[in-house]
């Protein structure tokens, strides 16, 4: 009989990192010193964003999570009328960050990131905040491919021609601003209330109260991702990774779906 306990999946997320802060008050006046809206802070939450989301969500799934991110510190300040649950104020904190480098020269003996060996699988979260470049795409997936382990992408960038067989998921907009794809890949197009499509099978979203849709793309991925790194069944892991974003949006920002969450 065997008495070993199954391996626990091990996924590494490599992309952009920032912090969301959310400023929750209530606006009842109009500034006299010009035509804007005076908001009254009541409270602050400041919760992990991006690539940080993908990883707290891929943990929260029951996985352990390395991030190979940047240093830099990005941040999204957000002004909620908490009445209305309405966004007034946008604020970003974006400094020059320095792509990632997984080589110290051209030699494989030179990678400078975590040991890839360990892992099930790969997710790039990349927001095209400067982490992720054309420059060292080729580099990262070089390392990563090594393993023939799957790569998942999450990509802002019109040009996705580099992510040579890798499985991609982007949403609607970012779909039709598309300008090239890679001839070998997996394309899973998020359709927001609609679900989701992948190879002209759409797949319903789970009925729900949405309250949110930050960061459900992220929820999406790290949950596609996962539950795919577990059964290798693309159909099963898109309708989880629905299920997954359906509960992400009915909550005030990013958040990290539980197993808990899902049976309730």
């Amino acid at each position: 009989m065997d008495t070993h306990l199954p391996k626990q999946l091990q996924v590494l997320v490599i992309g952009d990192k920032c912090t969301d802060v959310y400023l929750f008050g209530t606006c009842d006046r109009i500034s006299p010193e010009a035509p804007i809206p005076i908001i009254d802070i009541k409270s602050e939450i400041k919760k992990p964003g991006m690539a940080f989301n993908v990883a707290k969500n891929v943990e929260s799934l029951g996985a352990d999570v390395c991030v190979f991110s940047n240093k830099e510190y990005i941040e999204k300040k957000r002004v909620i009328e908490e009445r209305f649950n309405y966004q007034l104020l946008r604020m970003d904190i974006e400094p020059s960050v320095i792509p990632a480098t997984f080589l110290d020269t051209k030699s494989p003996n030179n990678y400078n990131g975590p040991d890839i060996n360990q892992f099930d699988g790969f997710i790039i979260s990349d927001y095209n905040k400067g982490f992720i470049t054309h420059s060292n795409i080729p580099e990262i997936l070089t390392f990563l491919k090594l393993t023939r382990k799957p790569i998942f992408v999450d990509s802002k960038k019109e040009d996705l021609s580099l992510f040579e067989g890798c499985i991609i998921k982007i949403n609607e907009k970012e779909y039709k601003n598309i300008k090239k794809l890679p001839e070998e890949h997996e394309l899973i197009v998020t359709l927001g209330k609609k679900g989701a499509r992948w190879r002209d099978e759409i797949f319903p979203a789970v009925p729900t109260n949405v309250f949110d849709v930050c960061g459900a793309g992220d929820t999406f991925i790290a949950a596609m991702a996962t539950k795919y790194l577990k059964c290798s069944d693309m159909r099963e892991s898109i309708r989880f990774a629905n299920k997954c974003a359906s509960v992400a949006v009915r909550h005030v920002g990013a958040y990290s779906v539980s197993e808990e969450d899902l049976n309730e």
